[in-house]
Order: C-alpha cells, then sequence, then structure tokens
C-alpha cells in the first residue's frame, strides 16, 4: 500500500517543507520546564499572488516562512495582555498552528492563567511545558567492556543470527527521537544518514549523548568488520532527531514538550517508516495531535514501556503505537512486545562499549527486527508489523520474548527460519544479493 496517503493531501504534505527552525529572539533565557507554558495560535497559510521568484506557495523559500501575520497578531496580543515573555517558537505547519514557549511573570499562579489561556478564543491549546525521561538505567553489579557479540545477549536471545540470513535491514531508515548519536564511533560508520538538533542552546548540556549512541548501536552496529558488536538490522542507516539532552550529576536524559514536539513536526515531513521512541512521560495535547498525524501516516512506531509497567502517558498509551517492555519486567500490561533489557552491551561515544539496561533497549531491540521486515516487505502495513512482532512473542514452548526469527519466517515463505539457521554463527550473518 502506499503509506503515505492516510492523513494528507498531497498539498498538506508540501506545506510540510516549511522550515521548523525557533525564532531568533534575542537574549532569551533557556527553556525552564517549572515555570514555562507551551501555547498555540492557528496558523494558516494563505498562498498570495506568486511574484518573480516565488514558489507555489508564494514565499521566497521554507527557510523564509516563520508565522503568518494572523498568528503573530493574535501572539503579540495574547502577550500583551498576559504580560507573557516568549521564549521560543515556530511553526507546525503540519497542523496548521504556531507554537510558543511562554514565559509568564513571577509570582503569578501557571495553573490558573492556563484556564484563562484555555477559554481564550484566540488560543487552540495551552498547557504546562512537561518533560520526559528516557528509560535506560546502569546494570547491576560488575561492569563489562569486552567488545565480542557473544557476550550480546539480546541478540541471541531474539534469535538475531538467525533471521538475518533473510534481511540485514537494507534500505530501511530509522527514526531516533532521543539524545544525540556519536556518528564517529568506529561500530556505527556509515550508519547515520542525517542529524537534526532540536535542542538549540541545549546542545552544550548533551552530556556526551551516551543515550542515543547506546540505542543505536543495539539497533544498526556494523556487522563483520572484525571489531566490537553487530546490530540487529546492522544495514538499516539511522536519522537521529536529538531532542534530548544528559542531565549533570545523575547521567539520567530528558526532553520536553517544545524538543519533542519539533522533532515529530519534522518527521511528519520525513520519509523514515520506523519511529523509535525510547522515552515517555505524561500526556500532552499537543505531542499526541503529532503523534496520530504520524500514525495515521502508517509509520511505525516503537516506544519504550515505563518504569513502573504501566502503559500511560505519552507516548506509550497512544493506540497504534507498539509499545516494548525489557523481559525482567514485572507484569507487563497486555499487549505489550517483551525483548532484552537487561546487561546489553552496545557502543558508547568515544569509541567504546558497555552495557546498559532499560526499556529503552528493549525498545531498540525491536525497532531493529521491524527493519528486517521492512527491508522483506517494503509496503507492509504498520498494523500488521505490530502483529507479527506480538505473534512472534507467543510460539508455542517459547519465553515470550520477541523473536526474530520467527518474525522474518512469516515474511520468508512459512520456513521455520530458526530452525534452518541452527548452524549460522552469530558473527557470520550472510549478505544479501
Amino acid at each position: 500500500m502506499n503509506w503515505r496517503m492516510p492523513l494528507l493531501s498531497a498539498m498538506a504534505l508540501l506545506l510540510c517543507a516549511c522550515a521548523h527552525a525557533p525564532r531568533n529572539l534575542a537574549a532569551a533565557p533557556a527553556i525552564d520546564a517549572r515555570r514555562d507554558l507551551v501555547l498555540t495560535v492557528a496558523n494558516p497559510i494563505a498562498a498570495p499572488a506568486p511574484h518573480a521568484g516565488s514558489n507555489v506557495l508564494g514565499y521566497g523559500g521554507g527557510s523564509h516562512y516563520r508565522g503568518g501575520q494572523r498568528a503573530m497578531a493574535a501572539l503579540a496580543e495574547l502577550k500583551r495582555q498576559y504580560q507573557l515573555r516568549e521564549i521560543a517558537g515556530w511553526p507546525i505547519t503540519p497542523l496548521g498552528l504556531y507554537c510558543a514557549v511562554l514565559r509568564p511573570p513571577h509570582g503569578v499562579d501557571r495553573e490558573a492563567l492556563l484556564r484563562a489561556l484555555s477559554a481564550d478564543a484566540r488560543v487552540r491549546l495551552a498547557e504546562p511545558l512537561r518533560e520526559y525521561d528516557l528509560y535506560s538505567g546502569k546494570p547491576d553489579g560488575v561492569r563489562h567492556n569486552d567488545p565480542y557479540v557473544g557476550l550480546q545477549r539480546g541478540f541471541a536471545e531474539v534469535h538475531a543470527a538467525q533471521a538475518q540470513q533473510f534481511s540485514l535491514g537494507r534500505g530501511v531508515d530509522v527514526a531516533l527521537v532521543d539524545t544525540g548519536v556519536d556518528g564517529s564511533h568506529p561500530d556505527l560508520a556509515g550508519r547515520i544518514s542525517g542529524t537534526h538538533d532540536m535542542l538549540a542552546d541545549r546542545s552544550a548540556a548533551s552530556g556526551g549523548d551516551r543515550h542515543g549512541t547506546e540505542v543505536a548501536g543495539v539497533i544498526a552496529a556494523v556487522g563483520d568488520n572484525n571489531l566490537g558488536i553487530v546490530g540487529i538490522a546492522p544495514e538499516a542507516t539511522l536519522s537521529v532527531y536529538r531532542a534530548c539532552w544528559h542531565r549533570a550529576g545523575n547521567g539520567g536524559a530528558r526532553c520536553n514538550t517544545f524538543t519533542l514536539a519539533k522533532a515529530l513536526a519534522a518527521l511528519v515531513e520525513s520519509d523514515a517508516r520506523i519511529i523509535n521512541m525510547s522515552l515517555g512521560g505524561p500526556s500532552d495535547p499537543l505531542l499526541e495531535l503529532l503523534l496520530v498525524a504520524l500514525l495515521r501516516q502508517d509509520r511505525i512506531v516503537i516506544a519504550a514501556l515505563p518504569p513502573d509497567g504501566h502503559v500511560e502517558g505519552f507516548p506509550a498509551a497512544t493506540p497504534g503505537v507498539i509499545v516494548v517492555g525489557p523481559a525482567h519486567a514485572v507484569a507487563a500490561a497486555d499487549g505489550v512486545v517483551l525483548a532484552p533489557g537487561r546487561d546489553i552491551l552496545t557502543t558508547q561515544p568515544d569509541g567504546r562499549y558497555d552495557f546498559a539496561s532499560g526499556s529503552s533497549l528493549a525498545a531498540a531491540h525491536v525497532s531493529g527486527i521491524a527493519a528486517l521486515l521492512l527491508s522483506l516487505s517494503p509496503d507492509i502495513e504498520a498494523r500488521e508489523v505490530g502483529r507479527i512482532l506480538r505473534r512472534s512473542s507467543a510460539t508455542p514452548g517459547g519465553d515470550h520474548l520477541v523473536d526474530a526469527a520467527a518474525a522474518v519466517g512469516t515474511l520468508s515463505g512459512g520456513r521455520n527460519v530458526r530452525l534452518a539457521a541452527d548452524r549460522v554463527e552469530p558473527r557470520r550473518s550472510r549478505r544479501q544479493p
């Protein structure tokens, strides 16, 4: 099927070519989730009469488009009336909105202000700026740094080597909404197809982009290069949407409404079928609108199960999202795909390898398996991918882990791939012609 058709018409997709760069506000302070709010106003794009040098929309180029006069006038009135300071803002063209992060004056109750703004006819959406965590953790016990595939528990447990007889993920691009990724790592060389930075002034707080590098290695670390590890889909590529940053001190990573909205809006314009979101947090109306837009485009969205095992909040609770929990999760909800998530050997910044744990790594395994499936069947529907993944973890006598070999077998003439490949060495996966 043509997966681009379900949500947007051809004109709507053309509108998406407009820029998503935030406005450069002089001396704007850093975004503060404790104080700031997110507000959107209608931002219709009228097509003025074409003139020399204009494109079909009447703009000289997407990079010059910011917000329409109507949106800017409404926002200016709201800022003046409620004494708000704009920290950042940019158009969300797929939704016909202009989004701004605003800071109330000192002493103003944010919840009361949000109620007033929500009742204002000029406002489409008003909400607190929320924060989101990436779901990884440090492993218990001794930490190892031996970069051999024999130590890749997850790779072996999902029977990836057997599945790689039939697919290596060639031709598939997986989008990571995460921290950045160390593209100079020798086991990620040539795997990063593009990096899109949504952090702006947050770039100095990246902390080495550890989390994104860990997720990237599980999905697409280079195979057969005589070093390190091998990814589940070693010939897939990765598009990195850098919307999260590492926090100083505890080593955790975090995103917020604004950075995630920019990433999702950019993804609506992209061609990536698979979107890995190893993160989560509270429900958010703006983020859910954008996620639904992606799902209606038949994107395969894979999210990490929250640490408490409950499928709630963003993005896990949105229908159509494939939620993945670690195999050691306690009482995971029905419909959750289980994958290895404890002591997973993977890539680290600065050319290193180490073990990491958490549902982030479990989700990465499933994104890699989805890439194997998509490489075999590029037009497969997202709904069918979800069915195959869930069915593969419910095979008779199985351990309820997602099974790459069983999943790929459903697209390989019904052959029992795992049994057919029992003699294949994990590091010597066969190349596709």
